[in-house]
């Protein structure tokens, strides 16, 4: 029975810490996303990105992306992320056809990211972000 209540312990610690490292990067982002590859379909843009934990798996984070056109939040899709706290990033992929991967680094209330396409040979956007506030 002692071994059963230090496994539980111990998850629950695991849990617990993962749910409080995350506090650094929930809530809301705004900023630019801006195009790298010339020709391409691809258009800047000004963003929000929506930070929240996912309902069903403790780990994982959603970011739910908003375009803003003229004043309002136009909603381009969701994606499911990890967030490493030791170093501040922050990995998710899409829930397209091609899994695009992004890759943010979490600077205090500042954070910049990629997106990687073609599995991770090119850069296709750059995005700057900053928190904002309550």
């Amino acid at each position: 029975m002692t071994r059963m209540a230090l496994i539980i312990f111990l998850v629950w610690s695991t849990v617990l810490s993962v749910l409080a490292s995350d506090k650094a990067v929930l809530g809301s982002w705004e900023g630019d996303s801006k195009c790298t590859v010339a020709d391409s379909p691809c258009h800047d843009e000004h963003v929000l990105y929506q930070i929240a934990g996912d309902k069903k798996d403790p780990f994982q984070l959603n970011i739910d992306a908003y375009k803003i056109i003229e004043g309002t939040p136009d909603f381009m899709g969701t994606l499911a992320c990890r967030f490493e706290s030791k170093t501040g990033a922050l990995s998710c992929t899409s829930s397209n056809k091609d899994k695009d991967d992004w890759e943010f680094h979490v600077m205090g209330d500042a954070m910049s990211g990629r997106l990687l396409i073609d599995h991770g040979k090119t850069l296709y956007r750059r995005v700057t972000l900053h928190r904002v506030p309550k």
